[in-house]
Order: C-alpha cells, then sequence, then structure tokens
C-alpha cells in the first residue's frame, strides 16, 4: 500500500502536465512533416505541370487555327472570350 501511495502523486502529475505536453508536441511535428511534399510527390507535380504547359500550348494552337478558319467560332460555341482575345464585344451583345 505504501508504494502505490508513492507513486499516486507522480502519476497525476505525469497525466495532468507531463503527457498533454508530449502528446501536442508530437502531434504538432507529425503534421509539420506530412505538410511538406516528399521526392515523389515534386516529380509529379513537376510531372503535371509540364503536361499543363503543354495543353495549354495545344489549345492556343487549336483556337489559332480556329481562328483563322471560322473566325465567329467564338460567338457560336457561346463562350463569350471575345473579350479576353483583345476583341470588344459590343454592347447588343451583354
Amino acid at each position: 500500500m505504501k508504494m502505490l501511495e508513492f507513486l499516486f502523486v507522480p502519476t497525476i502529475l505525469f497525466l495532468t502536465i507531463v503527457a498533454p505536453i508530449w502528446i501536442g508536441m508530437h502531434y504538432s511535428s507529425s503534421r509539420k512533416s506530412s505538410r511538406s511534399l516528399d521526392q515523389g510527390d515534386r516529380e509529379e507535380l513537376e510531372d503535371l505541370l509540364a503536361e499543363l504547359d503543354k495543353m495549354t500550348e495545344r489549345i492556343a494552337t487549336l483556337e489559332s487555327i480556329l481562328d483563322q478558319e471560322h473566325a465567329d467560332w467564338r460567338e457560336r460555341s457561346g463562350t463569350g472570350e471575345t473579350a479576353q482575345r483583345g476583341q470588344r464585344r459590343s454592347p447588343a451583345h451583354d
């Protein structure tokens, strides 16, 4: 019984002070390490960005071909992107 009484106060102190700080520091360091990208994720992100650049170039090429062959394709498609391409839309279209 004497041993149980001896361990009671340190156990309570550990559970109320040390354990919450220890758990909080453990999870905060786990969150920090999980936020950063590892090498595989970075390579995959670089590949996706390269693919995005290729797709952007392809879309620009297709739009320029359509502009040459069918000048009014933007109005017919209803996208309304003529203002973005530097052409002003007439107020009747708004």
